[in-house]
């Protein structure tokens, strides 16, 4: 079974092969698989955008499984801010130190109680014969008041998790793997298609 999973994004792929290690398939990035298009994320919820992504790489490599998630994360008293847009906020070449600052800034006269959010992570495959497969996952959480950690990438280092008292990017691989929306996502996408290929 060949795997392509629709980003471009090392980290993002580094967790994949790490949560999809058991599955016996090769698994590539769009890049390593030679696919090189524009995709307009135009949905209005992380699934609807990606099954846009899963199905635009379908049509390149209609043989592969194709995988992609849409993810982000929605931060409560910024009305669920930025949510979709997440990889978009304030612009999509804008480092993610810069983003980052900025939602701190804006939670200046926040309470404590007031700092809740969460990152979730919708991932959906399509299979060779056309089948559309969808999961979700979510992890709770609140915004740091200042970035810790050096692990992960985006939006880790400013969203902190009670349970380890650690932000995502203070986490293992393993720890953040293990609780992560992308690792919950991941997860049950992989016991759907474990599903789906026994029949």
């Amino acid at each position: 079974m060949k795997i392509i999973f629709a980003t471009g994004n090392p980290g993002k792929m580094k967790e994949v092969r790490q949560i999809l290690a058991d599955l016996d398939a090769e698994i590539l990035s769009m890049k390593e698989a030679g696919i090189d298009i524009p995709i307009e994320e135009d949905g209005l919820t992380f699934e609807e955008n990606a099954v846009i992504k899963a199905k635009a790489i379908h049509a390149c490599a209609p043989d592969a499984v194709v995988l992609a998630d849409d993810s982000g994360l929605e931060v409560d008293y910024l009305d669920k801010q930025p949510g979709v847009y997440s990889s978009r906020y304030m612009g999509e070449d804008t480092p993610y130190e810069i983003k980052n600052a900025a939602i701190i800034r804006k939670l200046a006269g926040a309470q404590e109680s007031e700092r809740t959010g969460r990152f979730i992570s919708a991932i959906a495959a399509v299979l060779p014969d056309g089948t559309v497969l969808t999961t979700q996952g979510v992890i709770e959480g609140v915004i740091a008041h200042e970035p810790a950690g050096e692990g992960g990438f985006g939006y880790d280092p400013i969203f902190y998790v009670p349970e380890f008292h650690a932000t995502t990017a203070e986490l293992t691989p393993e720890q953040k793997n293990a609780v992560s929306h992308r690792g919950k996502a991941l997860r049950a996408m992989k016991s759907k298609l474990k599903r789906y290929f026994e029949v």
